[in-house]
């Protein structure tokens, strides 16, 4: 996919697909296993709803790459399930580890709001996703969708929390915070530069 005129019809592509499938599938396991875990305070039922998540979040990106059924739609739906999922997991990690309540508050803040805003920020220019934006600016793609940004924007905070150390986790979020702000105001700029603003 390379950049297209942007006065050409974008299209959103089709909604039935496989990925998006295994999208709704994934979210729904993991949302219903997360709510079961937060219910009966199980830790463990908590890990198998973030497995389900974390598994589902790669095979429906895999699936959409090999074929070819990558969409703006399914881009879209995977973002907004990811949020569905990950408020989820949070607050019964919260329920579950009180100890985590503030790390938790600084990373969904920074997930559900910042990286929202950033994530569906791609609908400004013809890319099919985020995991292209690196055709719009190569260093917020870096810092955020290559892969090793997306590894590191959550299992940082997830590694760290799972060895209990919070300060620790506490201190990845924060930073994943700089980086969406600074992100954020670089996005901002690339949309005045475009015109787009």
């Amino acid at each position: 996919m390379t950049l297209v005129d942007s006065r050409a019809a974008i299209t959103v592509g089709p909604l039935r697909t496989v990925p998006n499938y295994i999208t709704a599938i994934r979210t729904v396991a993991a949302v219903t296993v997360g709510i079961v875990a937060l219910v009966s305070g199980s830790v463990a039922l908590m890990a198998v709803s973030y497995g389900i998540y974390w598994i589902g979040d790669v095979l429906d990106g895999w699936a959409a790459r090999r074929l070819g059924q990558e969409t703006r739609a399914g881009a879209v739906f995977d973002i907004v399930s990811d949020r569905a999922c990950t408020a989820v997991l949070c607050v019964g990690l919260v329920s579950l580890m009180p100890d985590v309540a503030v790390v938790a508050v600084v990373f969904l803040l920074s997930f559900l709001v910042l990286d929202t805003m950033l994530s569906l920020a791609f609908l400004c220019w013809p890319v099919l996703s985020p995991n292209y934006f690196h055709l719009v600016d190569r260093r917020v793609w870096a810092l955020n969708w290559s892969p090793v940004a997306k590894v590191a924007n959550t299992a940082g905070v997830i590694g760290a929390i799972a060895f209990e150390q919070y300060p620790l986790a506490l201190a990845v979020a924060v930073a994943v915070v700089a980086v969406k702000l600074w992100s954020i105001t670089a996005v901002v700029g690339l949309l005045e530069r475009d015109g787009r603003a």
